[in-house]
């Protein structure tokens, strides 16, 4: 994994970081985002397409078209997820190139059966940062190609961080969007988090058997097999961890991420709870601890009998 400050690349500027592929850092650095939010820029002939436009960022608008090379052209928005550090800056993108926007779904799909029934109980708080607006052109299906000027990239949904997140494979080149990434694992909040979904979308990419994903945020992960494989053994100790500290007693998320969030700074003990709740839904599910009481994000749980 990259040291945190082996990545800082200027704002503003396209890099070439794959053969035909660009990036442009947005300036939305912050504590969920790291530096910013990774722009991609595919393609080396007239149409080329952008990945996940980022926040509405007057500058990063500007830098995105600045970077079209003369004869080119948008042909398409790609988005990876509607997070609003991902894709409210797609309207503005399309307005100034004309090119649909397409992604596998608005931000109320691909919800799990649960996760929908939570949402609508509206007990569990949530929703941090999701674009509720987000509206696309065109949705992709899982298994998709979409294909460019001189460039194809197939769609995977891979729901967990986000219900309408996917990645997109271009021969084992994967723009991983916020499923994986070397500077941090990803928060799961639910009920647009989903745990369940986020470890099975964990094996499905690994199934890919990636040569190097493009995240979302931070630097390409160059060992992305050896990366899964860790994100994958560390979702499995904090739940060991969730359930040996259940074994002192019934308790809620936040005591919880207290307990086994040990090494993050108070500070993000509030995101460490949205994950702690996240795996106590899971266990929940799997019939492994239950709720004492209506289900909310305050809600004490106990190891099941």
């Amino acid at each position: 994994m990259q040291a945190p400050d082996d990545f800082n690349p200027e704002p503003g500027i396209a890099e070439t970081v794959a053969p035909g592929v660009r990036r442009i850092l947005c300036g939305n650095p912050s504590a969920f985002t790291y530096r910013g939010t990774n722009t991609y820029l595919l393609g080396k002939g007239p149409g080329i397409a952008v990945i996940d436009p980022g926040p509405r960022n007057a500058a990063h608008l500007a830098a995105i078209l600045d970077a079209i090379e003369p004869g080119q052209h948008v042909s398409h928005i790609l988005v990876t997820h509607s997070h609003n550090d991902h894709s409210p800056l797609a309207d503005e993108l399309k307005a100034a190139t004309g090119a649909p926007i397409l992604a596998y779904g608005d931000s109320s799909a691909g919800q799990s059966e649960v996760m929908q029934r939570l949402a609508r109980a509206g007990t569990l708080g949530g929703g941090e940062g999701a674009d509720p607006d987000f509206a696309p052109d065109r949705l992709i299906a899982d298994g998709e190609t979409v294909t460019g000027d001189g460039w194809a990239v197939t769609t995977h949904w891979t729901p967990g961080h986000f219900g309408n997140h996917a990645v997109f494979d271009m021969d084992g080149l994967v723009f991983a969007g916020d499923l994986v990434m070397g500077w941090s694992t990803s928060i799961v909040s639910p009920p647009d988090g989903d745990l369940t979904d986020f470890m099975a979308s964990c094996d499905k990419l690994r199934a890919l058997a990636p040569h190097r994903l493009l995240p979302g945020h931070g630097a390409p992960v160059e060992d992305p097999m050896a990366r899964i494989d860790w994100l994958i053994a560390h979702r499995r100790a904090r739940e060991a961890a969730i359930l040996e500290a259940l074994e002192a007693g019934p308790a809620d998320a936040r005591t919880l991420a207290e307990r086994v969030y040990t090494d993050v700074a108070p500070a993000l003990i509030p995101a460490a709870a949205r994950n702690v709740l996240a795996h106590l839904i899971d266990l929940m599910v799997k019939s492994r601890v239950e709720p004492q009481g209506e289900l909310t994000a305050a809600t004490v749980f106990a190891l099941r009998g």
